[in-house]
């Protein structure tokens, strides 16, 4: 380095000491800081580093859980008032099934109107991810159904559903309702 350089150099970092005569922090290079001091220095700068990324990946998961939440959320949130619409659709059935077949004719377009509700409610249904479960001539199965009595038929084999007083719905393959049904016990076994 030439004399005017060094000069030049010199003056720069007179400017920048304090008045205890220490040159400020970010001006120390590697090479005139004290080996001890840089691996200090490169030590904290690893934990530091370490607890940025630990910090990073649990937003990152908090964030995730969060989405998962608002997506189970949005799915079963309407669980409770679509329990309670099942009694109309109940209803709606039993409407239909208790018109005798001589008296069909004369309640012809009443029972067109209750098919029809009984149609639409079954499309909003299927919007919102609501299904119903067909149980009859299926073997008893205690995850959907629930058993209220117990019949001997010797034709069908012991646990076959024969009747359905209540249908059981899911919403988005989750159970929202069980069946109640009447199963054999007798017959034949599988």
């Amino acid at each position: 380095m030439t004399k005017q350089h060094e000069k030049q150099h010199n003056e720069k970092f007179a400017q920048k000491e304090d008045i205890d005569g220490n040159l400020p922090e970010d001006e120390i290079d590697a090479e005139t800081a004290p080996e001890d001091e840089l691996s200090r220095l490169k030590e904290e700068n690893a934990k530091l580093k370490d607890s940025f990324l630990r910090a990073y990946a649990e937003s990152e998961n908090t964030k995730k859980r969060c989405q998962q939440e608002i997506e189970k959320n949005a799915k079963y949130a309407i669980s409770s008032f679509a329990k309670e619409l099942l009694t109309v659709a109940d209803d709606l059935q039993r409407a239909l099934s208790s018109v005798a077949d001589e008296n069909r004719e004369a309640c012809k377009s009443l029972l067109e109107g209750i098919e029809l509700t009984q149609n639409e409610l079954t499309h909003v249904f299927d919007k919102f991810g609501i299904k119903k479960v067909d149980s009859l001539n299926k073997i008893f199965d205690p995850n959907l159904e629930r058993v209220v009595q117990e019949v001997e038929d010797p034709e069908k084999p012991a646990g076959t559903i024969i009747s359905e007083l209540q249908s059981a719905y899911t919403i988005n393959d989750r159970i929202l309702r069980e069946a109640m049904v009447v199963v054999t016990k007798g017959g034949p076994k599988q």
